[in-house]
């Protein structure tokens, strides 16, 4: 017996099913990318908050190192990774209780690093489901930033040797300038050195444990000695800053305490590294700006005299004395810093007890200018105006009514 064929009806409850089944899944799908912002959005006001807390902790310490600060920056970081990574591939918007809407910005790459552009062509030159040929109608492109392995390798120079046939003279290219006489370090391979030390704080002896990963030997000793060597090769560029830095109207100088070790003691000497730097920019000035360090044994007010010798203009630096000598002859001129100066007034401020607000703190006050420094018994009601105000006016009705 052959099998009734199915009637418009189960159609149309088959229709409904799978409809049902649509709309249930459009409201799962729904409530998870709701769930998802509502959590990326309170992850958000987090990272503000943080950064408000960070930002304050900025302008309490002026700059200074502070431990509480790097803990903050700390869990910010991780903060951004675990949103990062629960990110899905589509980029959301976030959406917070309010009514303004955030939308990730898409961070671009620097436009001036190489590029290696890869095309994938599809797997066949025609439509996989006709058979039809193919035209081109546009592209969708994407970058992601990739690291090239650093590869040491060895330069190896040679120079053959030719004689004479006629005169036995012998010929031969001269040898190539070093940056070490008898080194085995190029220029190249010792600025690496020097910026991996100077510019990113990497010892000596963990340079040396990298290099030894990728196959170099080389001693830690080798490469301290080759910082007294490139110090005598930019000896010239420094001087040449400093005596630049000189000719200015106006240099900034502030130093840091440098603790310096001492061979065979087990201990360290009290140094200093000074900074000058010579920038008036923000002056509408078209001189390029100047910057050069000095690292000193002690701290004195000699090695700022012997740094800044025929100098003449205006010195910014902070309220140390050993400044005090250098402004005796008068041909520099201090410009204290107005930030040590704030600092003692915020300190001030703070430990201060007074009855009153240093502010108006009433929302209903139509003049918080007056009231500003009165206790706050006798503030005058938004109505009635300040005995101040009430002078004023009636000294400008005095002077503007006409004589008799």
């Amino acid at each position: 017996m052959s099998e009734q064929a199915p009637s418009t009806a189960d159609f149309l409850a088959r229709i409904a099913l799978l409809e049902a089944a649509v709309s249930a899944r459009d409201i799962t799908i729904a409530e998870r990318d709701e769930q998802l912002r509502r959590e990326r959005a309170e992850a958000a006001l987090r990272i503000q908050r943080l950064q408000l807390r960070i930002d304050r902790f900025n302008r309490k310490a002026f700059g200074r190192s502070s431990e509480k600060l790097g803990q903050m920056l700390l869990e910010l970081e991780d903060l951004e990774t675990d949103v990062a990574a629960g990110v899905p591939d589509a980029e959301l918007p976030i959406v917070a209780d309010t009514d303004k809407v955030r939308v990730l910005p898409v961070r671009k790459l620097n436009p001036n690093l190489p590029r290696k552009r890869i095309v994938r062509e599809p797997s066949c030159a025609c439509c996989p489901g006709c058979g039809g040929d193919l035209r081109a109608m546009g592209e969708d492109s994407e970058e992601m930033l990739d690291l090239v392995a650093q590869a040491w390798q060895v330069i190896e120079t040679v120079r053959p040797k030719y004689s004479c046939r006629t005169c036995d003279k012998i010929i031969q290219a001269p040898a190539p300038i070093k940056a070490i006489a008898r080194g085995k370090l190029s220029y190249a391979a010792l600025a690496h050195i020097m910026m991996a030390k100077w510019g990113y704080h990497l010892p000596y002896y963990r340079q040396a444990q990298m290099m030894a990963a990728k196959g170099v030997d080389i001693e830690r000793s080798t490469l301290a000695r080759s910082a007294g060597y490139a110090a005598a090769l930019l000896d010239p560029i420094y001087n040449r800053l400093r005596e630049i830095g000189r000719t200015r109207s106006k240099i900034h100088t502030d130093d840091t305490r440098l603790p310096i070790l001492a061979p065979g003691t087990g201990t360290t000497h009290k140094g200093a590294l000074w900074v000058y730097v010579a920038d008036d920019r923000n002056s509408g000035s078209q001189e390029p700006p100047i910057a050069w360090y000095r690292a000193t044994m002690g701290r004195a007010g000699e090695s700022v005299m012997s740094e800044l010798a025929g100098f003449a203009g205006t010195l910014q630096a902070d309220g140390f004395t050993g400044y005090n000598q250098i402004y005796r002859g008068g041909a520099i001129r201090e410009a204290a810093c107005l930030a040590h100066l704030r600092r003692k007034i915020f300190d001030v401020h703070d430990r201060r007890t007074r009855p009153w607000s240093g502010r108006c703190d009433d929302s209903s006050c139509a003049r918080p200018t007056v009231c500003r420094g009165m206790p706050i018994s006798p503030r005058p009601s938004p109505m009635t105006p300040s005995d101040g105000a009430r002078s004023t006016a009636s000294s400008t009705m005095a002077s503007s009514s006409p004589t008799t």
